[in-house]
């Protein structure tokens, strides 16, 4: 091979994701060298990434660059990347929460953080949005303990149970647990009114809407949303306002293709009965306290994402907002959330104080599994490198 060059990586299942994990270490230090490699590797853009890693999914087309800390306060650095398959782009703003449960289990693997049995800790530093999150992961053997008995809707079978705590990530993007100071704000939307939103920021910003004012029921399956390419349109319209009113864009018009990962779009109901779309079985509204579809990438998610639950528990436990209005009564006093997701329920410990005035996110955790898939090389040919191959 030896018109390729060849890169250590491994392919890592945090939660329902996927994502290729690279060292830091082993990739350029020129950072457009860095992610046209990348995205060599993935075969991004193609929406097929037929010649690549990439999975043809965003849920799969995720990216973990790992490294030593260089906060002294953790253990490990973790940026994350949003491999984009239509363009030739790499979103490195925000963070994917389940490829954040991988990050334990690889750090350990690797060498980067001692084993100690039966539970070892991880501070991560989350590079995207200089936060803190810690994992708890179980090991045996001086390995990140694969085997065991926790299921998470979306993935089949059981797993170690991993404990990520993201009470470090309020205000992860824009600096404000609550980015406007409000509550609830009504965006003024062109060619669709007024539209009344919360926008909360813990972990990642999110938008959060009443399903009824879309004309939906907040049960609608991946088919029914990812389908109807008018309400994906309005969608990603009232997206776009919202990140320019919480300053991520300048002008609406350049959300969809300059931060095009953030903020999620939430589309909230009361809790009501449906049917996990993957196997059909019932989802008893008794079972949640809400009922979300939340998309990205201008797509529903498939399941429910990490940084999503810890925004939304987040939302849940400040009185006023829209997700703490259509939720069940009593999640505050109870200090947990049951989402209801297209694929079951995802639960998560919250707990917000009002600190003179201000919402303080004290409390936010979440339950996943992980596992490495596959470790090896990928092999990138020479004509990508413009310049010698110079490792950090």
């Amino acid at each position: 091979m030896e018109n390729q060059e060849l890169i250590k990586c491994c392919i890592m299942r945090g939660g329902t994701s996927k994502a290729i994990f690279l060292m830091r270490n082993d990739l350029p230090k020129d950072e457009e060298l860095r992610d046209r490699i990348i995205r060599r590797i993935f075969g991004a853009p193609d929406i097929r990434e037929i010649d690549g890693l990439g999975g043809a999914d965003p849920l799969t087309s995720k990216l973990a660059i790992i490294g030593p800390s260089s906060r002294e306060d953790c253990n490990v650095d973790y940026l994350f990347g949003q491999v984009n398959m239509v363009e030739p782009m790499i979103d490195y703003v925000g963070n994917c929460g389940n490829i954040s449960s991988a990050v334990g289990p690889f750090a350990i693997d690797e060498g980067l953080v001692d084993a100690i049995e039966p539970i070892t800790t991880v501070r991560i530093h989350q590079v995207n949005t200089n936060s803190v999150i810690i994992a708890k992961v179980p090991v045996k053997g001086n390995k990140a303990e694969v085997e065991g008995s926790h299921a998470i809707p979306g993935v089949p079978g059981t797993g170690a149970k991993i404990v990520l705590d993201f009470s470090d990530s309020a205000g992860a993007i824009t600096g404000k647990l609550l980015p406007t100071g409000n509550v609830t704000d009504v965006l003024h939307v062109e060619d669709e009114g007024d539209i009344e939103v919360s926008l909360v920021d813990a972990a990642n910003p999110l938008v959060f809407i009443r399903a009824k004012d879309l004309g939906l029921t907040g049960v609608e399956t991946p088919q029914e949303i990812d389908s109807n390419a008018e309400l994906l349109a309005r969608i990603e319209k009232i997206r776009s306002f919202a990140a320019q009113k919480i300053g991520l864009v300048d002008d609406w018009r350049k959300a969809t293709s300059k931060r095009p990962y953030i903020p999620f779009f939430a589309i909230c109901a009361p809790p009501i009965s449906y049917r996990d779309w993957t196997t059909g079985k019932l989802v008893n509204e008794n079972s949640m306290d809400l009922s979300i579809r939340l998309l990205f990438m201008q797509k529903m998610h498939k399941t429910y994402p990490v940084t999503g639950t810890i925004c939304t528990v987040a939302a849940a436990m400040i009185p006023g907002t829209i997700a703490n209005q259509v939720a069940r009564r009593g999640i505050i006093e109870k200090g947990e959330l049951h989402i209801g997701h297209p694929a079951g329920i995802i639960i998560s410990e919250g707990k917000v104080d009002n600190e003179n005035g201000a919402f303080v996110l004290k409390k936010a955790t979440v339950d996943r599994t992980a596992r490495c898939l596959m470790k090896g090389y990928a092999y990138i040919p020479k004509n990508i490198f413009n310049e010698k191959f110079e490792k950090r």
